[in-house]
């Protein structure tokens, strides 16, 4: 029975497309055919033909053997590198609580007798 492909979203999809068409770009800047990539990454055609348009169902590994024999599996650090979010939930949870609660806690103003007083004495 076939496996049924991940639920991904337009936006997801996308993404996956565009990664597909930079890869079938880069074979193809190399001259190498669907097939010479195939055999050397050990996958099917098919699956290189996935890989290419960015099928959710394509495993990640077939991705991954794709860019090795293109000489761009280097690129794979590069994902998911600069985690902006994570680091500055991080820096918050670090931060003391007495000076997460002054931070989030809204300013109020000083009623207008008070300020008064404090400039006739």
């Amino acid at each position: 029975m076939p496996r049924k492909p991940p639920l991904v979203f337009p936006q997801e999809q996308r993404l996956l497309s565009e990664l597909g068409e930079r890869i079938r770009l880069a074979r193809k800047r190399r001259k190498l055919s669907n097939a010479v990539v195939a055999q050397r990454a050990g996958i099917s055609r098919t699956t290189v033909y996935k890989v290419e348009a960015g099928d959710p169902g394509a495993t990640l590994g077939s991705y991954v053997r794709v860019l090795a024999v293109l000489g761009l599996e280097g690129d794979l650090n590069q994902l998911a590198a600069d985690d902006r979010v994570g680091r500055k939930l991080q820096d918050l949870a670090l931060e003391p609580a007495s000076r997460r609660r002054a931070a989030t806690r809204p300013k109020t103003a000083k009623p207008a007798s008070a300020s008064n007083n404090e400039e006739s004495t």
